[in-house]
């Protein structure tokens, strides 16, 4: 049987990073049902701490997720943790951005808050290293 992945990036702000991220890639952020969201809580199942205002709409506290807009792929989830990043991610996101202009690419997610701290050659091949607002590694 084969089975499907999930990508979890922890950090601080989930709406804010899965806003961030669903821009640099072209993606959607899922959207949250409020209704559903004010239901738990009247039930007693969930907090009112456990829910924020983002954007002004209702949504989950401890996490948001982006997907692709019409293709299958896996589904990226931000979801809060306590603690800051203090060490290199294990694990990372590759960029791939097909045609388009790398230079370009590059400076709008520059201007967005991402933050170059590399880069690397293979043959043929180079990438830059960046960091995300929240300090997530990540190559394009």
């Amino acid at each position: 049987m084969a089975y499907t992945v999930q990508i979890a990036i922890d950090c601080a702000e989930p709406h804010a990073l899965a806003r961030w991220w669903a821009t640099t890639l072209g993606w959607d952020v899922e959207p949250h049902d409020e209704a559903f969201i004010r239901q738990m809580i009247a039930a007693g199942h969930a907090n009112e701490d456990d829910a924020v205002v983002f954007d002004g709409a209702l949504v989950w506290r401890a996490g948001a997720a982006i997907t692709p807009p019409d293709a299958p792929g896996p589904r990226i989830l931000f979801q809060e943790v306590p603690e800051a990043k203090v060490v290199k991610n294990r694990v990372h996101l590759d960029v791939r951005i097909g045609d388009d202009d790398p230079e370009l690419v590059r400076a709008a997610i520059v201007e967005r808050g991402a933050t170059i701290i590399g880069g690397g050659r293979q043959g043929p091949h180079s990438w830059v290293t960046f960091t995300d607002p929240e300090g997530n590694e990540f190559c394009l």
